[in-house]
């Protein structure tokens, strides 16, 4: 095989290994039953996770600009492992802080860093399928939680929750740093032989290769950051709580509703790929589009889904809407910008990613707590994707600049 091909295949592992903070629900009620914390609390863990993800993402796309992908992911494996073995010891010294110092802090940032190397990679190495392959790229990402979430519900039931910490920290820390053996860039101005541009998609891509500063100095940059933002603030919350929601809407048992997370994380992966490719035909904007009407019709048919059927088939889609989010905002990024200095542009927009993971899974427990259901939240976030619809149509009409020789200065 190619070398780009051992890349994507590098790729998918280790993101299957990073997507893994995917399954948190399957811990919310195991740490909650130990008596030391509330689920606000305990759903604070996840919350921190994804908004240092944010913070590893940008730490981590500059620095691959400057170094290459390899350095800069092998340091991530280290971090994201060691924090799920931080984590065992806050557990078992009911230590609060030092759970949100190691599965939020430490395998936060790790996972951020470790995220944004094999996209940036993969984006560079397969112009011509831009779209489906940064989407099959991060596919890895979405379906963490399926490898996971049912392994972790078992083995805390066996071993309970500090020793599951310990045993998935000490396997992702290998996966990540051994894959991140296989990522480099290829060489400055290279492309598939004999290939060019031929879809309207990729001949409305610029060729011009944006520096980090220019990139956000203009007001596309911060619309695709906004888009990503509001896509995440919709799927997170569900992914957030799809265990505790799963038991208390359909009335599932703690294992049978990690059953669902798997579910979700399924399709999560599944919407990255789709979605993507996707996009390739229809245009990034208009897939944005119709991933945020799907969303309003889903948030507003699942408080109402008391059957097992219905509401594992709703979540599905917003687990599959919520990974296209993230499938097609990359090619849509080296669209807009050029892909010589994706890292530390694609860093930066993750950082909507973090941001978008602070309010909505605060709001659903919240909600939850005085209200004693999930109805409200998941309205309100209906609602608010409505408002959001504004946003592919304004991105779709955002004109790309005249084309231009590539930029060759440091970002």
């Amino acid at each position: 095989m190619s070398n780009r091909v051992w890349i994507a295949i590098a790729a998918v592992v280790m993101q299957i290994a990073l997507g893994a903070v995917y399954g948190w629900s399957v811990f919310v009620h195991p740490l909650m039953d130990l008596g030391h914390w509330t689920l606000t609390e305990v759903s604070l863990t996840f919350t921190i996770a994804i908004a240092l993800l944010g913070v590893g993402t940008v730490i981590g796309g500059l620095w691959l600009d400057r170094v290459g992908p390899r350095l800069v992911a092998s340091v991530a494996g280290m971090l994201y492992g060691a924090g799920f073995i931080i984590s065992a010891w806050a557990v078992r010294n009911e230590s609060l802080a030092g759970l949100y110092w190691g599965y939020g802090v430490l395998s936060g940032i790790g996972m951020g860093m470790g995220y944004i190397c094999p996209v940036a990679t993969v984006t560079k190495w397969f112009p011509e399928r831009r779209g489906l392959m940064t989407g099959i790229a991060v596919m890895g990402y979405g379906a963490g939680a399926l490898v996971m979430s049912p392994i972790a519900a078992r083995r805390i039931i066996a071993v309970g929750v500090p020793q599951t910490f310990i045993e998935f920290g000490i396997a992702y820390l290998i996966v990540v740093v051994l894959t991140a053996q296989l990522l480099f860039n290829p060489p400055e101005g290279w492309r598939p032989a004999g290939w060019q541009p031929s879809t309207a998609v990729s001949r409305s891509a610029t060729t011009r290769d944006y520096t980090v500063r220019e990139a956000m100095a203009t007001w596309r940059f911060w619309l695709l950051w906004l888009m990503l933002f509001l896509s995440v603030s919709a799927g997170i919350m569900i992914i957030s709580q799809a265990s505790p929601m799963a038991q208390q809407i359909v009335g599932l048992s703690a294992v049978a509703a990690s059953g669902i997370v798997g579910v979700i994380s399924i399709f999560n992966a599944l919407g990255r790929v789709f979605w993507a490719w996707v996009s390739d035909f229809l245009g990034r904007a208009n897939t944005y589009l119709v991933i945020y009407l799907i969303y309003v019709v889903m948030f507003l048919l699942l408080p109402g889904a008391h059957s097992q059927a219905a509401f594992t088939a709703i979540v599905a889609i917003i687990g599959m809407c919520y990974g296209g989010g993230f499938g097609v905002m990359p090619s849509f990024t080296a669209d807009f910008f050029g892909a010589r200095y994706m890292g530390g542009i694609y860093g930066w927009i993750l950082l909507a990613w973090g941001a978008g993971a602070i309010p909505s899974p605060i709001l659903i427990a919240q909600v939850r707590q005085r209200t004693g259901n999930y109805s409200l939240a998941l309205h309100i976030i209906a609602v608010m994707m409505i408002v959001s619809l504004i946003f592919p149509i304004l991105a779709k009409r955002a004109a790309i600049p005249p084309q231009s020789s590539p930029v060759r200065r440091a970002a």
